[in-house]
Formats: structure tokens, C-alpha cells, sequence
């Protein structure tokens, strides 16, 4: 049986509308759904007693402890012996778990992870944010394109894990930041595969304003080069990118101020492509013009926090 593990912190509204997704699964088998209340002020317990009809859903309220604590509280409370971890902020479609179920019956894994996609109903700036996450032109498509990825990474706002596999690495670590990417190392050295499965993908609000999504990046950065020491022989000259990008974006308009445009013309050209991509992906010129601002703050956010991590080791 699959069960979802979803920790959550002070977001009732958020996990109302991810419940009612999961209470439209198309799937025939029955799931269970375990709610884990990281020592929310503004708790859902009206909320989540209100499925009790609908779904075979666990609650407990916790001390807070992290989502991470909260995820592997979840999984140690779960009856079923394949776990999927959502974040609160996510709603799941109706073809989720019938996905999952078919990956994995035709290529079983201990682990996986799913990409993400911007629901019609999102803003245009949270579309523009899911678009700078998620395109082969920002990240390089390490958060869910097949053909852009080796060795996949699962993400935890929608990342599979079987019981076996979390009673041996026991689950998330007490890291606030890139905890998952801690548990696919941890897995691999336990001798355990992951893969991505494509069709298995949930709409991901993530962050709604441009202040919290460079504080949501800054952090991303702060914890590579941490892994990197953690996990000697995982650091890759890829993730030097966003750093490498934001300081020659700074030198371009330096040099431009001065009458040297060469340098910006790179980005001019780049910032032309970003456009026109994400236009033709989210066909609104709004979202379009908005990707630009994103992907601009978070590499800003990413590479700024992968230099303080990286040199100033605080």
C-alpha cells in the first residue's frame, strides 16, 4: 500500500486544497494519507477531520522539529510500505498514483522523484517561478527532464521512498536545506536506486512573491558547497553556474555603462531566449517577461548564497 507523508507548518489552506486533490485519484487501490503537524500556531485539525470520510488519513500534531523530523515521524507512523512524500504546497493530479503505481511495477525502485508543473489556476508569477525551477535553460532540466539528467536527485515535494530503503538510511537528516539531496546520496551509498518518473508530476505552487523565492535560492546555494564537503567527490563545475552568471551579468553592465557592449549582448540574446521559450510554454506575455525577473533573482539568490557558503563557511 502507498501512503503519503505530507509535513506542514501553519498552511490549513494549502493542505485543504492538496487533500481534495488526492480525494480525486484515479486509482483503484486504496492509499493512506498521513498528515504530520510540525508545531503549527495555526493548525488544520478542523481541516483534515473533515476528510475523515473521504480519505484513510492518520494526524498528528508534533513539536516542531523541521520538515524533515516531520517527514520521518510520518513514515515511522505509516501502515503501508511504499512512501510518498508531498510538500503542502502541491496539488496532485488525478493520474498521480496510477503513474507511480505503473512505473514502478515495470521498473521497481527503492526511490523516485517526479518533476512539477504550474497548475492554469497559478499566478502569473508563480508560473514564471515554476518556468526559471524547472526549464533546461535555468537549471539545466535537473528537476524533472529526462533527457538533461543521469543519475536523478529526488526532490521532497514529491519524492518516493520504499520502508525498506527508509528504515536503512533512516529517512531525512536534520539539515534545513537540501535534505533531499542528502538522502539520494545517502541512498546510492546504500546501495539503492532512484529514477525519475516523468508522468508522475503534481503542480507546485512554490513561492508567490520575489522576496521569499531569492530567500528560498539563497538558501538552495548555502547548501550545495555544505554537501559537496559532506559527500567528497559530488561537486560538480555545473554548480558554480549561477554565481559564475550573476557576477558576469554585473561586469556586462559595468562595461556597458562605459561603452563596451560585447559582454551584454550575451545576455541580451539569452534574456531573448528566455522569453520566447517561456512564451511559447506558457503562452501569456506576462509569465514571459516575468521569467526574466525570476531566473535573474534566482541566480542571483542561488549564486550568492553558493559564494557566502563556499568561502565564508557560515
Amino acid at each position: 500500500m502507498y501512503s503519503f507523508i505530507i509535513p506542514l507548518y501553519n498552511r490549513p489552506d494549502e493542505i485543504d486544497e492538496l487533500l481534495y486533490s488526492l480525494t480525486k485519484q484515479n486509482y483503484a487501490k486504496s492509499f493512506e494519507v498521513v498528515v504530520v503537524e510540525d508545531g503549527s500556531e495555526n493548525n488544520a485539525t478542523k481541516i483534515v477531520d473533515s476528510y475523515n470520510d473521504r480519505l484513510n488519513i492518520q494526524y498528528f500534531l508534533t513539536e516542531n522539529q523541521g520538515a524533515g523530523m516531520a517527514r520521518n515521524y510520518g513514515m515511522s507512523q505509516a501502515k503501508g510500505d511504499y512512501f510518498i512524500v508531498l510538500d503542502s504546497d502541491v496539488l496532485v493530479p488525478a493520474n498521480y498514483l496510477k503513474s507511480v503505481d505503473k512505473a514502478l511495477k515495470a521498473n521497481y525502485t527503492d526511490a523516485f522523484g517526479g518533476p512539477d508543473a504550474a497548475h492554469p489556476s497559478f499566478t502569473p508569477l508563480q508560473k514564471a517561478i515554476n518556468f526559471s525551477m524547472t526549464s533546461l535553460l535555468t537549471t539545466g532540466g535537473i528537476r524533472g527532464k529526462k533527457k538533461a539528467v543521469g543519475k536523478f536527485q529526488p526532490r521532497s515535494f514529491n519524492l518516493g521512498i520504499s520502508k525498506k530503503a527508509f528504515q536503512t538510511t533512516r529517512g531525512f537528516s536534520a539539515m534545513k536545506i537540501g535534505e533531499d539531496i542528502d538522502l539520494s546520496f545517502r541512498l546510492w551509498n546504500n546501495g539503492f536506486e532512484t529514477q525519475l518518473i516523468s508522468e508522475a508530476y503534481v503542480y507546485h505552487k512554490r513561492r508567490n512573491t520575489i522576496d521569499s523565492f531569492f530567500i528560498q535560492t539563497y538558501k538552495f546555494g548555502q547548501a550545495r558547497p555544505v554537501l559537496n564537503q559532506k559527500y567528497p567527490g559530488t561537486a560538480k563545475l555545473t554548480y558554480w553556474f549561477p554565481s559564475l552568471f550573476i557576477i558576469g551579468f554585473l561586469w556586462a553592465s559595468v562595461f556597458f555603462l562605459f561603452g563596451s557592449w560585447e559582454l551584454i549582448t550575451l545576455y541580451y540574446f539569452y534574456f531573448i531566449l528566455l522569453f520566447m521559450t517561456s512564451l511559447v510554454v506558457n503562452k501569456n506575455i506576462t509569465v514571459a517577461f516575468l521569467s526574466i525577473i525570476t531566473t535573474l533573482v534566482q541566480m542571483a539568490g542561488y549564486g550568492l548564497g553558493f559564494l557566502k557558503s563556499q568561502f565564508l563557511k557560515s
